[in-house]
């Protein structure tokens, strides 16, 4: 129920134009953080007001360049003390900027943007990023957070599966709302050959040798191994397996990894770099690219870019990766962790003639712009916001605040 209190509070003047605060642990780079960011810069463009509460980042100046506005709050505190003190600051941010929604991307955001929006009588919205684990009844309590919005947004029908079974998120405030990357950015026809080759010098990568490429931080359920064995048995040396990932901080899978290279007599043609900032240059650079997770993938950015940029794509056949890509269209799908499958994969992928490969990359770069453009994933999260801002009067919400969405 909304605190009678809330009413008391200093409001900015009313507006008639919604505004909509996101909530974020922080403003790194990360698929829910790039999905504020272009959430943030639609709401702008739609004529909305758009706040972002995070407690910094590398992308808060790419919010504000957006004419978003960001709120310095320590929400990514996990404490309790921590939360509980947040729920005052949210509520604060919420009646003085006269905020219509709240939108929480996370779990320790979204308990003290949950309990502000309830006591100031706002509507809150969460979204499934990923699936979350629930191996304890505490860590059940904990992650359903995300399932109690007013709605709650998943980023693939996998997700959304995952917060039925698990969180028992209902049909009727679920929404499947699939990332977006940007095709301006991830197109073939904009990356200029000077980057190209400034990247494959920066890499030593040698003239015309295949590159299989599997972008993605160096964790042990992202499949690297499974890379490298595929690779040993696919028996070339005329290839160059690259993986291009920040390790760990303490390093351990970087170092299994240069082992088990080393075991199979790969020092030639397994490389190790660190993350690139450019990657449209970087995936050029690849003739076939591999997301070979053991775990499912919530989404799989890494699959879609890839295809935006038409490059033939080998997936691993579980999670997200199975709304991505079409086996046989777009790119293959493997069985988790099956090196043997993988390098099967990889021989049919790097024997395609110059034909196939241009009729591949047409295919799969106009599956991702019909389902995967980021314009098609901020149209339908605006939509559920308008959902929520328009409607009639709903339980514990006045209709007094209610307004209609330009």
């Amino acid at each position: 129920m909304p605190d009678p209190e809330a009413s008391t509070r200093p409001r900015a003047p009313e507006s008639g134009v919604p505004t909509v605060l996101q909530v974020v642990p922080a403003l790194e780079v990360g698929g829910a953080e790039r999905a504020t960011v272009d959430v943030a810069a639609a709401l702008a463009a739609a004529g909305w007001r758009a706040i972002v509460a995070s407690s910094g980042g590398r992308l808060v100046r790419e919010v504000e360049r957006a004419g978003a506005r960001h709120v310095i709050l320590p929400v990514d505190a996990k404490g309790p003390f921590a939360i509980r003190a947040n729920v005052d600051r949210l509520a604060d941010l919420m009646a003085r900027e006269s905020v219509d929604l709240v939108h929480a991307r996370s779990r320790a955001p979204a308990w003290s943007a949950r309990a502000a929006a309830r006591r100031t009588g706002r509507p809150f919205v969460t979204t499934f990023h990923g699936v979350y684990g629930a191996g304890s009844p505490l860590k059940r309590l904990y992650s359903g957070i995300m399932a109690k919005g007013d709605r709650v947004i998943a980023v693939s029908e996998f997700v959304a599966g995952h917060a039925r079974a698990l969180y028992r998120a209902d049909d009727a405030r679920l929404r499947v709302v699939p990332r977006g990357i940007d095709m301006a950015l991830f197109d073939p026809a904009r990356v200029s050959a000077e980057r190209i080759i400034a990247l494959a010098r920066r890499w030593a990568l040698p003239d015309g040798v295949p590159v299989v490429m599997l972008p993605g931080r160096l964790s042990y359920w992202k499949g690297h191994a499974v890379l490298v064995e595929a690779l040993a048995r696919l028996g070339r040396r005329d290839v160059v397996g690259l993986l291009v990932g920040a390790a760990a901080r303490d390093g351990g899978t970087r170092r299994r990894l240069e082992r088990a290279v080393a075991a199979r007599g790969l020092g030639g043609v397994v490389r190790l770099v660190e993350e690139w900032h450019d990657m449209p240059a970087a995936y050029m650079l690849a003739d076939v690219v591999v997301s070979a997770s053991t775990e499912p993938e919530a989404f799989g950015r890494v699959a879609v870019e890839a295809q935006a940029m038409g490059r033939p794509v080998v997936a691993s056949d579980h999670g997200g990766a199975r709304e991505t890509v079409v086996p046989g269209e777009t790119g293959w799908l493997t069985r988790p962790g099956d090196a043997g499958a993988l390098a099967a994969a990889l021989d049919h992928a790097l024997g395609l003639g110059a034909a196939e490969r241009m009729a591949l990359a047409r295919r799969a770069r106009s599956w991702v712009a019909g389902r995967f453009d980021k314009a098609t994933m901020c149209a339908a999260t605006l939509a559920v916001y308008r959902e929520l801002v328009a409607e009639p009067a709903r339980a514990g919400v006045p209709a007094a605040r209610r307004r209609a969405a330009p």
